[in-house]
């Protein structure tokens, strides 16, 4: 889980989350949407993905089932001050 300490907490932002990629899941080797931490939501594993970078491969880790990976972004960096655009 991301987390922050007090000394950091005023860098975040809440956002109204209208973007489709807050809630959306992509698959390994996706093009990344917006640079972020996102989570894989079966088994909770984080990574920090840049924007257009292609998301982790398959064998970036496995789970114990077959289920696949799939990354939901959690945290959205501002790296082109795109936050006056929207969300």
């Amino acid at each position: 889980m991301a987390g922050y300490i007090n000394e950091t907490k005023d860098f975040l932002s809440s956002l109204d989350g209208k973007g489709a990629w807050w809630t959306k899941r992509y698959s390994p080797g996706d093009e990344v949407p917006v640079s972020g931490i996102y989570r894989c939501v079966i088994c909770k594993k984080e990574v920090t993905s840049n924007k257009k970078d292609p998301f982790p491969p398959q064998n970036h880790h496995q789970h114990a089932s077959s289920a696949k990976i799939r990354w939901q972004l959690v945290i959205r960096a501002d790296t082109d001050n795109e936050w006056k655009k929207g969300s």
